[in-house]
C-alpha cells in the first residue's frame, strides 16, 4: 500500500489561494476515482475536487472556512501501488491526538451554554409563600428599596421581591405600589415575553463569508449617496398584464425586463452611471455595454449574476435570461462568468420589498439601484381638462445608491427624472 497526496491545482487564470466551503469526505472513508471530495471556494466561483485515484481517506487539509493555497496539499489517500508520496515534499498533517487534560483543544466553532435565568418575581398566596428573608428579616434586595417596616413586612409574606417593584411617587415604595404589583403580576403581565434560544457562533466560511468581506470594503471605501424618487407604475403594470396575457410560450413579463431596457435607453445620455472605479489607479472606466447585474437571494446568500450587452435585447429575451440566471444561481449551476463583470447592478426584494431602501454599491461599480414595493394610494391626476382629480394609482419607490467620487447628485437626479418618464 502507498500514500497518494493530491494537492489543490490551479482552478482559475490568477487564482492563488481557494476556501474550503464543505467536505464530501472524511478520514477513514473509502472513495473511488472521481468520488467528490470538497467544495472549494475562489473569488470568482465554487468549484468541487473530485479525486483523480481510488483509496482510503488518511488525512485532510482542515475544516470548512479555511484557506488552502493552490498546489498545497489537500487530501492525502491511501491507495494500492506505490502512490506519489515520493512526488511531495510536505505531505498534509493532521494534528494528533493527546492524553494531556490539560493540553488545548484545537480551534473549532465553540458552543455557548445557555444560562439559566432567574425565575421572575411572582405572587403568591401567604400559606404557600416563600419566606425570603434572612437571618436579619431582610434580603439583600429588599434592604436597597426605601420602604416602610410594615410595606416590607407585607411584602415577605407575600413572598414578593421588592427589587421589582417601581414606586408611583418619589422613591418609596407605598402599599399601593404593592398592590398594584400583586394585581399586575396576577393578570399575566410577568408572563416572559417568548422562549429562550441558545447561544451559538456561527463561522462565516464560503460565499457568506465572501459577502462580508465585499459589502465591507465597499462600505469602507466608497462614499455613498442614495437619491429616491417615487414612480406611478399604474399604466406599466396594467401594460405588463396585457403583455403576459398573449405571452404564448414565452417566458413570463416581471417589472424588472422594463426597468433594464429603461435603464439602457438612458445609459449613452449618463455614461458616468455604467462605470467601474480603479481607486488605486485613479481611473473610471465607462462601458459601452451594459452588463447588468440582478442580485438574487439563493440559499447559499446573495449572488449577483449578469446580463451580457443587456442593451441588445428585447423584453421576452431579458425576461428569459433573468429566469435562467436566476435558477442557476440558486441550484449552484452558475458559471464563473456569469457572475462577474457587470457594470451596474439592480438590486429588489419584489414584494417582500420595502418603500425604501439604501442600497450597497456592489464595488467596482460606481452605482446600484433598487425598485421597492408596489402599493397603492391615492394620488392626483390630470382630468384631462386643465383640473386635477383623485385617484387609487400604483405607486413605487426606486432607490438609487451611487459612488459620490464619480456620480454627482445632480446626475442622480436628472438620471431619475428621465427614468421616471420612460416608466
Amino acid at each position: 500500500m502507498g500514500r497518494y497526496t493530491f494537492t489543490l491545482p490551479d482552478i482559475g487564470e490568477g487564482i492563488a489561494e481557494a476556501e474550503i466551503v464543505s467536505w464530501h469526505v472524511k478520514i477513514g472513508d473509502t472513495i473511488e476515482e472521481d468520488a467528490p471530495l470538497a467544495d472549494m471556494m475562489t473569488d470568482k466561483a465554487t468549484v468541487e475536487m473530485e479525486s483523480p485515484v481510488s483509496g482510503t481517506v488518511l488525512e485532510v487539509a482542515g475544516e470548512a472556512g479555511d484557506i488552502v493555497p493552490i498546489g498545497a496539499p489537500l487530501v492525502v489517500l491511501e491507495v494500492d501501488g506505490l502512490g506519489n508520496e515520493a512526488d511531495v515534499a510536505e505531505p498534509v498533517k493532521e494534528p494528533e491526538p493527546t492524553s494531556d487534560p490539560e493540553a488545548d483543544p484545537p480551534p473549532g466553532p465553540v458552543r455557548v451554554e445557555p444560562v439559566e435565568a432567574p425565575p421572575l418575581p411572582s405572587a403568591a398566596p401567604p400559606d404557600v409563600a416563600t419566606n425570603l428573608s434572612t437571618i436579619s428579616g431582610q434580603t439583600a434586595s429588599e434592604s436597597k428599596a426605601l420602604a416602610s417596616p410594615a410595606v416590607r413586612k407585607r411584602a415577605r409574606e407575600l413572598g414578593v421581591d421588592m427589587a421589582g417593584i417601581r414606586p408611583t411617587q418619589s422613591d418609596r415604595i407605598r402599599h399601593a405600589d404593592l398592590d398594584a404589583f400583586i394585581a399586575y403580576n396576577a393578570s399575566g403581565g410577568f408572563q416572559p415575553a417568548g422562549r429562550r434560544g441558545e447561544d451559538e457562533q456561527v463561522r462565516l466560511i464560503g460565499l457568506r463569508r465572501r459577502i462580508a468581506e465585499n459589502m465591507a470594503a465597499s462600505k469602507r471605501n466608497i462614499p455613498h449617496f442614495s437619491y429616491v424618487e417615487e414612480y406611478d407604475v399604474t399604466a406599466l403594470e396594467e401594460t405588463h398584464a396585457q403583455l403576459n396575457a398573449g405571452r404564448g410560450e414565452r417566458p413570463k413579463l416581471t417589472l424588472l425586463p422594463f426597468l433594464v431596457t429603461a435603464i439602457c435607453r438612458l445609459i449613452p445620455d449618463f455614461p458616468m452611471l455604467n462605470a467601474h472605479f480603479d481607486d488605486e489607479a485613479g481611473i473610471v472606466t465607462r462601458f459601452g455595454a451594459v452588463h447588468v447585474g440582478i442580485a438574487a437571494q439563493t440559499p447559499a446568500g446573495l449572488m449577483v449574476p449578469v446580463i451580457r450587452n443587456a442593451e441588445t435585447r428585447n423584453l421576452w429575451q431579458l425576461a428569459s435570461e433573468i429566469a435562467r440566471l436566476a435558477a442557476a444561481a440558486r441550484d449552484g449551476s452558475a458559471k464563473s462568468d456569469e457572475l462577474t463583470g457587470s457594470t451596474l447592478t439592480i438590486t429588489s426584494l419584489g414584494p417582500m420589498g420595502g418603500i425604501v431602501s439604501t442600497p450597497v454599491i456592489n464595488r467596482p461599480e460606481v452605482a446600484i439601484i433598487g425598485p421597492n414595493r408596489i402599493v397603492e394610494r391615492p394620488a392626483f391626476v390630470s382630468d384631462g381638462m386643465g383640473g386635477e382629480r383623485v385617484e387609487k394609482r400604483k405607486l413605487m419607490n426606486i432607490s438609487m445608491s451611487c459612488d459620490h467620487r464619480v456620480v454627482d447628485g445632480w446626475d442622480a437626479a436628472q438620471f431619475a427624472q428621465e427614468l421616471k418618464k420612460l416608466i
